[in-house]
C-alpha cells in the first residue's frame, strides 16, 4: 500500500477532471479525494495498491475529452489510512 499526491496542470477545473478521476479512482479500488486548487490545478490524493496508483496516473495524464493536461507531478509516500472512500471536494 502506498499514498500518492498528484498536482495536476493545464485545462483540469470545468471540465469534468475531478468526476472523472472520482470513475478512475472507484473502478480501481482507491481511496482519497479530487479537489480543485485556486491556482486552478487539481490536487489527487489517492491511496491504494502500488500498481493502481500507476494506473492511475496514466489516466491523470489523459484526462476527459475537453481537458488539457499539461504536467502531472506526483509525490509518493507511506499510506496515513484517513480514507473510507474516493470523494469529490
Amino acid at each position: 500500500m502506498k499514498r500518492a499526491e498528484f498536482k495536476v496542470y493545464g485545462i483540469v477545473q470545468g471540465v469534468g477532471y475531478r468526476y472523472f478521476v472520482y470513475r478512475a479512482a472507484t473502478k480501481l479500488n482507491l481511496v482519497g479525494y479530487a479537489q480543485n486548487l485556486y491556482d486552478g490545478s487539481v490536487l489527487v490524493v489517492a491511496e491504494g495498491e502500488e500498481n493502481k496508483l500507476a494506473e492511475l496516473y496514466k489516466e491523470l495524464k489523459i484526462g476527459p475529452m475537453h481537458s488539457y493536461v499539461q504536467k502531472v507531478e506526483v509525490e509518493y509516500s507511506e499510506p496515513k489510512n484517513e480514507f473510507t472512500r474516493f470523494e469529490i471536494r
